[in-house]
């Protein structure tokens, strides 16, 4: 496991919650509520295990290089799925955030528009990475190259 993501610790936990949005909302709808929900966190929960999150929303487009399922065209949920990542210290203290009066409210509202409910997986960090510098990739493809006999 490298720095990918600044002070993760090696024993640190990743929560991912999808969803799927309800018709009769739309992508600023989920922007809205998760940008408070996640001022919420950060502003209460900075200091108790809070490290960091990111929200993606699904694009659409579809990897037939990258998959195996088939020759998708488009993800037919393009625009109403997307997903919360987050990354805390440990999964008791991720419980504990959502214990608070101040996150308890702003979860709800986030949650009417997912027309799937909620579960929030949480999961172990096996490894992450970025990506190598122009002068580190040439520099490992030499070294690929000089020692792959070996």
């Amino acid at each position: 496991m490298s720095g990918f993501i600044p002070n993760f610790p090696a024993d640190g936990v990743i929560t991912i919650n999808r969803v799927i949005l309800k018709p009769e909302y739309t992508i600023d709808d989920l922007q809205e509520r998760v940008a408070y929900l996640c001022e919420n966190v950060k502003t209460y929960h900075s200091d108790t295990g809070f490290i960091g999150g990111f929200v993606a929303l699904n694009s659409g487009q579809v990897s037939n290089e990258g998959s195996t399922i088939g020759k998708a065209v488009e993800s037919p949920l393009k625009g109403r799925e997307a997903l919360i990542v987050t990354f805390w210290r440990s999964f008791e203290d991720h419980e504990e955030s959502h214990k608070s009066e101040t996150f308890q409210p702003l979860f709800k509202q986030v949650l009417e528009l997912c027309e799937n409910g909620n579960e929030e997986i949480a999961y172990e960090m096996l490894w992450s990475g970025a990506a190598y510098s122009p002068e580190e990739a040439a520099a490992a493809r030499k070294a690929k190259e000089q020692y792959q006999a070996a």
